[in-house]
């Protein structure tokens, strides 16, 4: 029993589909910390923010203003990387979003210190501090192996 030859368009279009949506939604929901500078877009895109970016000779930061007033600040290298993120505001930012790929790393990390309170992960592969309470958040995140050469941790805040 063959296939009907008018399904097969429908399959194809499916497929095509399918193929599509694998390339284009991982870009869209890649966050920040550590991709590339166009993925500032996205987060502005994704917390329905302004975007304001001051460029510096070692690095440049996107400040992204959400509508609650919260304030995500992404510092990215001459080489168009996202190196470290900030926030502070009424609201804490989408976490997922801003730590992108580096979101798993940071819940398995908290995870372990088991308490409620400030968190401080410090990783070879990632560094967060984070801290607040209702309507007065910060923290910073940063990739130690992604800062500039000329750059200190101690500058994003």
């Amino acid at each position: 029993m063959g296939t009907d030859t008018r399904t097969r368009p429908a399959i194809r279009t499916w497929l095509a589909g399918i193929v599509v949506a694998l390339l284009v939604f991982p870009l869209s929901a890649f966050g920040s910390l550590g991709g590339d500078e166009a993925t500032v877009q996205a987060d502005r895109v994704h917390t329905n923010g302004t975007l304001k970016v001051a460029r510096a000779q070692r690095y440049a930061v996107h400040e992204i203003r959400a509508p609650s007033g919260t304030l995500v600040r992404e510092y990215v290298s001459p080489s168009g990387k996202v190196f470290g993120v900030a926030w502070n505001g009424p609201t804490m930012p989408d976490l997922r979003q801003v730590l992108g790929t580096y979101f798993d790393l940071y819940v398995e990390a908290a995870a372990k210190r088991g308490a409620r309170g400030p968190v401080l992960v410090r990783q070879p592969g990632l560094v967060v501090q984070s801290s607040g309470h209702m309507r007065a958040f910060v923290g910073i995140a940063y990739v130690p192996e992604a800062l500039p050469d000329d750059v200190a941790a101690e500058e994003i805040r």
